[in-house]
Formats: C-alpha cells, structure tokens, sequence
C-alpha cells in the first residue's frame, strides 16, 4: 500500500508550443508540455519535441483523449506500472512515433512529480551516483559561417565547456574548411565533434573521417543513417584512433538500443528521454553499461541532467543551443554549467525548474 494511499492523478493535460528556431532545417519548432496533476494541486512537468505543428496536435490528443486517460485515478508513485499500461493502452496502433512522444512526455511528468510528492530532487529519488555531468556546447548549424561558430564556441569556452559540437553534412564541399576553422579557433584544449545527422554515404563518411581526422574531431556522430548499423560498425571499425563513433538519439524503446548495441555499432550510445521516456532512458543506460559502452544524452539538459547523474555509464550530455534557449523562455530555475558540468539542483524538488506561464502563453500553438 502506498504511503500516500488516498492521492491520485486527477488530469493531465497538454501544451503545445510553437517557436522560432535557429537550426538547419526549419524555421519553426514545436514542443509539447505534458502536465500530470494531483488531487491535492500538485504537478509534474514533462516535455517532447513535436517538430511540426500536425504532430502536436497529434500529441495534444492522444495525452489527452488517449494514452492520458489510463492515468487518471492511479497512485502517482508506481511509475513502471503507469509507463506498462500507458504502452498497453496503444496495442492497436504501437506504441511508436506520436504515442511514444505522448508516452515521453508523460512519462518525464510522472517522474517530476513523484520527486516532488516525496519532496527530493529526481536525481536523489533515482540513487544518483555523482553530483554533476560533463556538457558539451552542441551548434555549429550548417546555415552558420566560420566566424559565427568561432564566437559561438568562444561562448562556451567561456563558460568552461571543454567539448563543442558543429553540423556537417548539408554541403560536403564546405566541410573540412568549416571543421579546420572551428579548430583553428577552440586550440588544442577543447575537443571537437562533427554531427553529420546520417548525411553521407558510407564512402563518403570514411573519406571525411580520414579528412577530420586531421583537426583532431575526435567524435563524429552518424556518419552514416542511424538506420544504417552495418554502416556504422564499419565506420567504428575503420574510423582513425580516437574518433568515437556516435549514434542512437532517435531510439524509442530499448529494443532499438538493444539492436544497435548488439550490432557493436557505436562506440557511444546517445538516448533522448524526450523521445524514449525517462524510464526507457535509464533502461537505454543499462543496457549500454551491460555492454561497457558510454551513453550520452541527447538534448534536454535540464531533465537529462538528472538522468546521467543517476547513470553511471554517462559520460556527459549535449548542451543544445536551441534546447539551451527554449528552456530559459519556458521555465525559471534552469541549469546553467559551472566550469562545463551541470549539477542538478538539490536544494529544489523533482526538476527543480517551474514554468513561466505567463510567458509561455505567447508561444501556444
């Protein structure tokens, strides 16, 4: 019997938002809040990315009018519980795509909120095994010139970031001049990633690792289709010593994760609980422990924060300019790095980040 046996989850809800964003491919973005409630008023926040202004809507309805519904009436503190009837409610239609945002955003809602009814940090709650984790300044759009990736690192560097990610990929012809100017400017102090988003062909991504091996990249992120893990275990197989071989973010479920790693496609794994769920994360995490590979967080810095200080095989988190952004428009209490690590807030429970509803209205969509 729970300890708090006479509490429930009275309604969730959803917030689609509709912003301007600075990256490759579009000029606007979509994330959806999950809101999860108690009978007694209190709240848990959730988020997914929703990308396109169908698929929030999309994900409005099912938390809403679907998947939510299976919540209401339920003990806020059995999460696995609520997660299995969430994906059970979907048997019709899987529980892949729109539903797993859905079930993500939910999910991440339901975690906050526990830590929050128990009043700890969700890095406490889950056993956290360190204080902080490593970020990485994640930019360097391919739309950017040298010179704004020079500042824009310069920026991080500042701030005591020791990693920084660019683009590549949209014009394989501007590649190598963009990587040797980004290195040019961040030394040999500070590493540097190259994320090609699965652009180039398997010839293509051995010639550029051999090219970038040259600026030191010691980090190129699917090289080829994450789809592709013939391609990419050829790629850590073949890659020059030193450069990891990365891929993973768009996993859903840990089958996904299981594949990839089973196919020794990587030599890191990424997960996004935005995409797999908070709780499908911290699965992503044993799997790759299971396998001695180092997970890394895709996006979201202020839940993932809390994930990677309770997974030991975490090696650090992607600090994502546009994710950096909307989160300081949408909430207070965000993260910020000290000497490039963030470290999650236990002075303040759950998240420990409230939204600024105030602001956040001119951004519904």
């Amino acid at each position: 019997m729970t300890i708090f046996a006479a509490m429930q989850i009275k309604k969730v809800t959803a917030f689609p938002l509709r912003y301007q964003e600075p990256n490759d491919r579009l000029n606007f973005r979509h994330v959806t809040l999950a809101k999860t409630e108690t009978d007694n008023g209190l709240v848990g926040w959730g988020e997914c990315i929703s990308q396109w202004p169908e698929a929030a809507l999309a994900v409005k309805v099912l938390i809403e009018q679907g998947i939510g519904r299976v919540l209401l009436g339920r003990d806020p503190l059995e999460n696995h519980a609520l997660v299995l009837a969430m994906k059970e409610s979907c048997w019709w239609y899987g529980d892949t795509g729109m539903a797993n945002f859905a079930i993500s955003a939910l999910d991440i809602a339901l975690w906050d909120l526990k830590a929050r009814l128990l009043n700890l940090p969700l890095a406490v709650l889950l056993g956290d095994a360190r204080d902080a984790i490593e970020v990485y300044g994640s930019g360097g759009f391919t739309s950017y010139s040298v010179q704004q990736i020079q500042e824009q690192f310069a920026g991080w560097i500042d701030q005591g970031i020791k990693k920084v990610k660019m683009k590549v990929g949209a014009n394989p012809s501007a590649d190598v001049f963009r990587v040797r100017g980004a290195k040019q400017a961040i030394g040999g102090d500070v590493e540097l990633f190259v994320d090609a988003n699965g652009a180039y062909t398997r010839k293509q991504a051995l010639e550029f690792a051999e090219n970038f091996a040259a600026y030191d990249v010691r980090w190129f992120e699917e090289p080829v289709s994450s789809d592709d893990l013939e391609g990419l275990r050829m790629m850590r197989d073949r890659a020059p010593g030193g450069m990891d071989i990365a891929a993973g973010e768009y996993g859903y479920d840990h089958w996904y994760f299981r594949r990839m790693l089973e196919a020794q496609a990587v030599d890191v794994l990424q997960a996004d609980a935005t995409r797999c769920s908070a709780t499908g994360f911290l699965k992503a995490a044993a799997l790759a422990s299971a396998h001695q590979i180092p997970l890394s967080a895709h996006t979201a810095p202020s839940i993932h924060a809390h994930l990677c200080c309770a997974a030991p095989i975490a090696c650090h988190l992607e600090y994502f300019h546009d994710h950096v952004r909307i989160e300081h428009m949408l909430f207070d209490q965000v993260l910020e790095p000290v000497n490039g690590c963030l470290y999650p807030d236990r002075s303040r429970p759950g998240l420990g980040i409230e939204l600024k509803r105030s602001d956040a209205v001119k951004y519904a969509a």
